[in-house]
């Protein structure tokens, strides 16, 4: 029984070893272990990933992977549902980085600020400045409707006209109305000249004038549908030239405030030359501004009639030039008080012998900047400079663009537009060409290829104020006494008592007013609440889930990383590292140097191995007692 026992207790002691190494061996493991590890194959990456993660699905292909049709399946399933929920996602992000707009309508009531009025009288005056060059304009003029027309035109007799029969001298106006003559032609015949203007599908005469350049080598004709308009835009031309001349505008300055407005009244209390501002308009005279924000800004207290803006201005013709308008009246624009008076954009004309109504309402607009539309904030970031006294409008930098082309191409400034710095305004005894040059140049700014249309953006940080007008007209009844009264106050003696004479009434028709501003239709917070819901509709899944996604590609790409890296080293590894056949690997014994060298002091780092225990090969518990009682 001794060697039995003997038996049983080495196999005890044994069993005890094996469990002491295994521990030994998981400890080592463990301490070998460092602060970031990744799988070694794909297999055990994904395998890992569909075990642990949150994602509904996931866990199915690993747990179906006996059934390779079911693994298949939802292996399908899987990256299609993954497929339509990002495909989901980038229409929400190129929704949002459409930057799209929502527009918000607000109604206000309060008091409302008057806008400022500008009032024209429709013909500019013959100035004393300029007297002896317009009378041999409208001399020259009389003779070329004469020929072209056979009409004999009434002209005011001046010294002047009297001897238009001298000699001129050569650089006389008729030398450069010479240059640029006006003539006409049949439409059917072919012209010896290129035209200017679009072919129009009319019969009988075309007519216009002829503008060359410098060297006469480039000429064209620049013709008009209508008589009329070709008449008044040579007449215009030539009067543009003549103005051009005068070294300073204040020399044009010939207003008479009292012999326009006979009769101005705001909120039932008078107005006077306290309350306007005037400025000359090349083609529509005197002009006056009512409320521009010089003094203090009117407020109106009450919307109607009687709380509103009331004129009685004169619409008698007399010392104008008729051939500059064809009309006769007064024209008015209604603005704010930091925007410019473009009276030939924005303006409308009042009858002479009418009342005329004006009702009024205001409408705000506030647009968004920014990424959400090509609006600019003041004018800044434009790259047109702004020529005019005002604060910046999408109007007022068309103006300054085409300006600065007209300076830059044709070498002076356009006469209806602000003056440049440096630059002087085109006037043919020293530019001879520029009306060759300002009609190419109108052409190109149309079709926008000076691209003054593109540069110019609308302004959105101020808010733009758009006046709906409505009017309503009334034929005026003057009695006896009204005339004997405008008469003493203020020289109304003319024999049509009716038509010399317009009434203007501009008010508010109501107090409420329109703010019409923009918000943004898509947010970051938008952006965010609308994809959780697309990623639990398809996945079921939270904030976490995508971050284990995350996760999965950032290993995905670790372990690509890590097997390239070694394979790449396993091919550029040297043959001679390969041992030799019979030769062994084990760097710790090394062949010694032959001859006498001195010793050397090293260290043996012994590598102790537990060697197997040949008592373990021998029967234990059952198999050994079935061998003893087998014996």
């Amino acid at each position: 029984m001794a060697p039995v026992g003997e038996r049983l207790r080495r196999c005890k002691q044994e069993t005890e070893k094996q469990q002491k190494a295994e521990e030994v061996a998981e400890k080592l493991e463990k301490e070998c272990q460092g602060l970031i590890e990744f799988h070694k194959s794909y297999h055990e990456l994904f395998q890992f990933f569909c075990n642990n993660t949150t994602i509904h699905g996931a866990i199915r292909l690993v747990c179906s992977k006996r059934n390779k049709m079911k693994t298949a399946f939802w292996s399908v399933l899987f990256f299609l549902t993954f497929g339509l929920m990002y495909w989901q996602f980038g229409i929400l992000y190129r929704q949002y980085f459409s930057f799209p707009v929502s527009l918000n309508l607000n109604l206000n009531s309060d008091r409302l600020t008057f806008p400022a009025v500008t009032l024209c009288t429709l013909n500019p005056y013959r100035y004393s400045a300029v007297q002896k060059e317009l009378d041999e304009l409208d001399y020259i003029t009389h003779q070329t409707l004469m020929d072209l027309y056979n009409y004999n035109m009434s002209l005011v007799q001046s010294k002047w006209a009297a001897q238009s029969t001298r000699k001129r001298s050569s650089r006389s106006l008729s030398h450069h109305v010479q240059r640029h003559p006006l003539r006409r032609h049949k439409r059917d015949e072919p012209a010896s000249l290129k035209g200017n203007s679009p072919p129009v599908d009319k019969s009988d005469w075309k007519i216009g004038f002829i503008l060359c350049n410098e060297t006469n080598e480039d000429c064209f004709h620049q013709t008009y549908s209508s008589g009329v308009d070709a008449v008044r835009e040579w007449y215009s031309f030539h009067y543009i030239n003549i103005l051009a001349r005068m070294p300073n505008t204040k020399a044009l300055d010939e207003s008479n405030f009292e012999n326009f407005i006979y009769a101005c009244r705001f909120n039932e209390v008078t107005c006077d030359q306290a309350n306007y501002t005037h400025f000359h308009h090349p083609i529509y005279g005197n002009c006056y501004t009512f409320n521009d924000g010089n003094n203090s800004l009117w407020t109106s207290s009450l919307p109607g009639i009687n709380n509103g803006l009331s004129l009685l201005v004169r619409t008698e013709q007399n010392d104008y030039i008729p051939l500059l308008s064809t009309v006769t009246g007064a024209r008015v624009m209604v603005h704010d008080q930091n925007e410019p008076a473009f009276m030939d954009d924005g303006g409308f004309n009042v009858r002479p012998g009418v009342e005329s109504s004006i009702s009024m309402k205001k409408e705000t607009t506030m647009r968004l900047g920014g990424s959400y539309s090509d609006c600019t904030e003041d004018g800044s970031d434009v790259l047109v400079q702004n020529l005019y006294s005002s604060r910046y409008t999408e109007q007022v930098c068309i103006r300054s663009c085409f300006q600065m082309s007209m300076v830059e191409r044709c070498g002076c400034a356009y006469y209806f537009y602000p003056l440049p710095s440096g630059a002087e305004y085109c006037d043919y005894t020293k530019h001879i060409a520029w009306g060759h040059c300002y009609y190419k140049l109108q052409v190109e700014f149309k079709s926008n290829v000076l691209g003054c249309f593109s540069k110019c953006r609308k302004p959105w940080e101020a808010g733009i104020t758009e006046w709906c007008i409505s009017m309503m007209l009334f034929v005026l009844s003057f009695q006896d006494w009204v005339s004997h009264m405008l008469s003493r106050q203020n020289k109304y003696n003319i024999t049509a008592k009716r038509n010399g004479v317009a009434k203007v009434n501009l008010f508010f028709e109501e107090w409420k007013y329109k703010t019409n501003g923009e918000s943004p239709a898509f947010t970051v917070v938008t952006l965010l609440s609308q994809l959780g819901n697309q990623w639990s509709l398809w996945f079921g899944s939270s904030v976490l889930s995508v971050v284990e996604i995350a996760e999965l590609i950032l290993d995905f790409i670790a372990i690509t990383f890590i097997l390239s890296f070694r394979w790449l080293r396993s091919r550029q590894l040297p043959a001679s590292a390969v041992p030799p056949a019979g030769a062994h690997d084990n760097t710790a014994f090394q062949p010694e140097p032959s001859g006498p060298s001195a010793p050397s002091r090293f260290t043996v780092e012994a590598v102790v191995t537990t060697l197997p225990s040949y008592n373990s090969l021998e029967l234990c518990g059952r198999d050994r007692d079935a061998e003893i009682g087998l014996e």
